[in-house]
């Protein structure tokens, strides 16, 4: 390999490691939907040089998790109510048909796989509250799970299409409440029966399991969005949302005149 070749392979190496890195960032949530990325904040952050960095953003822009605005740089896409009802109900399709085609052939190693998941899983909550501390590696197992049962599906278009899911952040399953123990306990008990279903090579009430616990977690998720829109993140309304507002708002006027 010459020394240009070299270069390129280089710098393409660079790319993907900084395309990793960032696309990780804003599924986790560490980006706000709609907030601007400030090429030399985001260098300096990730320490890595602007001709990657900028590579990067390109690309995910190409796949829609961020947007370039001209004369205003990138900036994280913003999705509707709308949208995150569908990325959920969609992702707890696919997820669900995963199971079903993983229950017939499943090895015992990823079995195996998943029953120390669970057991990571318990590990990280057993105190009866949630530590700060525990939040990385419970969100690390949880990504390690659904992954194990993509990849036990044998369908590569399934995990694709599901990874292509994960570019609306917030159904992305880098995000975890964490700020309810009963929430996270719930969810955690729908991982031991999603395994013990699969253990069981029982495809039908695996897939079961699996749509209402990414249900469940969509459900509150959305509930929390609404009740609390500057809590964590900015989500647009609905314009289906705006026109409930203006009902109840009108409504309350009324029984105050």
């Amino acid at each position: 390999m010459d020394q240009r070749s070299a270069n390129d392979h280089a710098d393409a190496t660079s790319s993907e490691h900084v395309l990793a890195m960032l696309r990780e960032h804003i599924l986790a949530g560490k980006f706000a939907p709609g907030e601007r990325l400030h090429q030399d904040r985001l260098a300096e952050m990730l320490g890595v040089s602007r001709t990657p960095l900028r590579t990067a953003l390109a690309t995910l822009s190409q796949t829609g998790l961020v947007r370039y605005e001209s004369n205003r740089g990138f900036r994280v896409r913003e999705f509707s109510i709308a949208e995150m009802k569908d990325a959920f109900r969609i992702r707890g399709e696919l997820e669900a048909l995963a199971c079903r085609m993983a229950a017939a052939s499943i090895s015992h190693e990823d079995i195996d796989k998943l029953l120390r998941l669970v057991e990571e899983g318990d590990r990280l909550i057993a105190c009866g509250n949630l530590q700060e501390e525990a939040l990385t590696p419970y969100r690390q197992m949880n990504v390690d799970f659904h992954t194990t049962i993509l990849n036990a599906s044998g369908s590569r278009w399934v995990a694709d299409f599901v990874h292509q899911l994960h570019s609306v952040p917030l159904a992305s399953d880098r995000i975890i409440m964490w700020d309810s123990y009963e929430i996270i306990h719930r969810s955690h008990d729908d991982h031991h029966r999603i395994a013990k279903a699969l253990a069981d090579r029982d495809a039908q009430r695996a897939g079961g399991i699996m749509y209402e616990h990414i249900a469940f977690a969509g459900e509150h998720l959305i509930n929390r969005l609404k009740s609390h829109p500057d809590e964590f993140l900015r989500v647009p309304v609905d314009a289906e949302d705006s026109e409930d507002s203006r009902r109840k708002s009108k409504s309350r006027k009324r029984k105050t005149t």
